[in-house]
């Protein structure tokens, strides 16, 4: 492998902790409506500003045993989990993508990464996670198969309507409103990156690993109020990681 080749993978990977780390900042600052790219990282609990020797990607958690340099206090592993996320996203698209999509891949993995953590946390998909995927994966198949853009197009609109069809039945059915918007942009962007042919496997895997989530947290022995908001893009996010990256589960 030519060290040209060889870069193509090597430097997303290398980069990863330090995508996870402004992910991680993304994920807490964005709901809040605080500035992400401008304010200073500071302790949650003294306030302190943070240094740069502070900041290192994993090293610096591990080097100060996950712990403010300042006052002491516990961090939590909220940090180094997204950073190590975001890493495992750029192996894994290095392992299974040509190099010369591997960065594309990243892009989309961390994307889902932030869009499925702040769903979990907050209930919102923010349209300025969700919006940009839906021209960048049609644009990136025109590019990378001139012919298939159209597919991409017509799965993007696909995956919105159908979407808000089935919610205008769900709520005609139940008399309440039960599938959120962010769902139905969501699945216009995975039409968006895995064609039109690939919704339905979106679709099935989604509902599939959010019924096991269900179920591993009521294992877990926490109750799920099944009539309350319950995050779908946790596990439409890994749907459309996992499809794109492999293709529709069952091909003509």
């Amino acid at each position: 492998m030519s060290l040209d080749l060889a870069g193509e993978w090597i430097w997303p990977v290398i980069a990863a902790p330090f995508v996870g780390s402004f992910l991680g900042v993304l994920v807490l600052r964005l709901p809040a409506g605080q500035p992400v790219g401008l304010a200073r990282s500071a302790c949650p609990r003294c306030g302190a500003t943070l240094g740069a020797a502070d900041l290192v990607p994993l090293a610096s958690w591990l080097v100060l045993r996950g712990r403010c340099r300042h006052c002491s206090a516990a961090l939590g592993a909220f940090y180094p989990g997204i950073e190590i996320a975001a890493l495992g996203i750029a192996a894994w698209a290095a392992l299974v993508l040509p190099p010369p999509l591997v960065w594309a891949g990243c892009a989309l993995g961390w994307t889902l990464l932030a869009a499925a953590l702040i769903d979990l946390r907050h209930l919102i998909l923010p349209d300025a996670l969700v919006l940009p995927l839906i021209p960048a994966g049609i644009a990136l198949h025109a590019l990378v198969a001139p012919g298939s853009w159209p597919d991409h197009a017509i799965g993007a609109a696909a995956g919105y309507l159908g979407f808000v069809a089935v919610r205008a039945l769900y709520g005609a059915i139940r008399r309440r409103e039960g599938l959120g918007l962010g769902d139905a942009k969501l699945l216009a962007a995975a039409g968006a990156w895995v064609g039109w042919q690939g919704l339905p496997s979106v679709v099935f895997l989604g509902a599939a690993a959010a019924l096991a989530g269900l179920l591993a947290v009521r294992a877990a022995g926490h109750g799920v109020d099944l009539k309350g908001e319950i995050p779908f893009g946790p596990a439409l996010a890994l749907a459309i990681w996992i499809i794109w990256l492999y293709g529709p589960l069952v091909t003509a």
